[in-house]
């Protein structure tokens, strides 16, 4: 059983950054993939971007590439998503997410574990 509290979020004005912090319990945080959704109101859960159980990889989804980042401190059991050049269609809430023993997948129902989410609101 993994748990997962997702911390960072905000009101922020467009243009600026927030940096959203997912912390994980349990000692088998590396055999997981993570992954952070958005879900505005009235729409389905997206992909945002993805890493892999080592760090190593990344990957994102095109409407966030080249202004956010994902990163994860395996001794901290904790996943990072840094948020830069902030657009009001950014606004959601933001869900970290864990998948047993891969990475990388798109689709929310592929992944074992959620947070709770956090709000992430950008004003124009």
């Amino acid at each position: 059983q993994v748990q997962l509290v997702e911390s960072g979020g905000g009101l922020v004005q467009a243009g600026g950054s927030l940096r959203l912090s997912c912390a994980a319990s349990g000692r088998t945080f590396i055999s997981y993939g993570m992954g952070w959704f958005r879900q505005a109101p009235g729409k389905e859960r997206e992909f945002v971007a993805a890493i892999s159980l080592s760090g190593g990889s990344t990957y994102y989804a095109d409407s966030v590439k080249g202004r956010f980042t994902i990163s994860r401190d395996n001794a901290k059991n904790t996943v990072y998503l840094q948020m830069n050049t902030l657009k009001p269609e950014d606004t959601a809430v933001y869900y970290c997410a864990a998948e047993r023993g891969s990475w990388g997948q798109r689709i929310p129902a592929e992944y074992d574990y959620w947070g709770q989410g956090t709000q992430v609101t950008v004003s124009s």
